[in-house]
């Protein structure tokens, strides 16, 4: 198993891409702490990984804050004696154009998709050093590169985490901590499902949506889930600093910027 013996801590665990690589991690040998603001979610996936013979715990967490990212950190530390491999993968969305965004808007996103990030793995450094090293994976997107016209603060805290990846990298490399971020295409998520309820056509919206991945298809959690599992695993022990698109071939799309990832 690729991850036997390691301690892993996923940010919203509780669904969609994060309960998706809790469960991989877990089936590969970690020790799995589920972080999530929704406990039902969180709870559910840690259920499933006992059922499957995993070994996980929930921890209720809302990443926007700092003593918060604080106390996931030493909870899960107190509760499995380590810490491996962090995925700040917890953020949200928002569909607002330049006009229509708001500082309230501005505020969530930051604090929860950019603040969470760096204040999660700034919790988590200590603890990764005292295990000689180790792996920190946020999750990023697509629009990362190609920002959406109706994802404006969603897209810059984006391209924020992969600078601050590089940033990191070069820092926390002393430490033999590697950091890195997976780029996600479209992927079938309850947040998926959320903006094509809201859609007015959302069997034409989707169908839009999965054309403009050279895979016309949207990712599923799992796809995304596996690109992490190999950034936690020591089989990518000379990976750091990158930005590893997990997309269908979204990015290979000169039109792709204009639909949502």
């Amino acid at each position: 198993m690729r991850l036997q013996g390691k301690v892993a801590l996923v940010t919203g665990g509780g669904s969609g891409i994060g309960r998706a690589t809790a469960e991989l991690f877990a089936k590969e040998g970690a020790k799995v702490a589920v972080a999530d603001i929704d406990p039902q979610g969180g709870e559910e996936t840690v259920g499933a990984i006992g059922t499957a013979g995993g070994k996980a715990i929930f921890i209720a967490a809302d990443v926007a804050r700092a003593a918060e990212c604080e106390r996931m950190v030493a909870e899960t530390v107190a509760a499995f004696g380590a810490l491996n491999v962090l995925f700040n993968n917890a953020g949200v969305e928002l569909f607002r154009t330049t006009e229509e965004t708001t500082e309230e808007d501005w505020d969530r996103l930051v604090a929860i998709n950019q603040k969470g990030v760096f204040f999660g793995t700034k919790a988590a450094v200590p603890h990764l050093v005292s295990a000689g090293g180790g792996s920190v994976i946020h999750t990023a997107s697509v629009n990362t590169f190609q920002g959406s016209a109706n994802l404006i603060v969603y897209s810059g805290t984006k391209g924020a985490i992969y600078s601050m990846t590089i940033a990191m990298a070069k820092d926390l490399a002393r430490h033999n901590i590697r950091v890195n971020c997976i780029c996600p295409g479209g992927v079938d998520t309850p947040m998926m499902d959320r903006f094509l309820a809201d859609q007015d056509d959302p069997d034409e919206t989707r169908r839009a949506m999965e054309n403009v991945h050279a895979i016309k298809r949207l990712g599923r959690p799992l796809d995304i889930a596996y690109g992490a599992l190999y950034l936690a695993s020591d089989e990518s022990t000379w990976v750091t600093g990158v930005a590893l698109p997990v997309d269908g071939g979204y990015l290979t799309n000169p039109g792709s910027g204009e639909a949502h990832e």
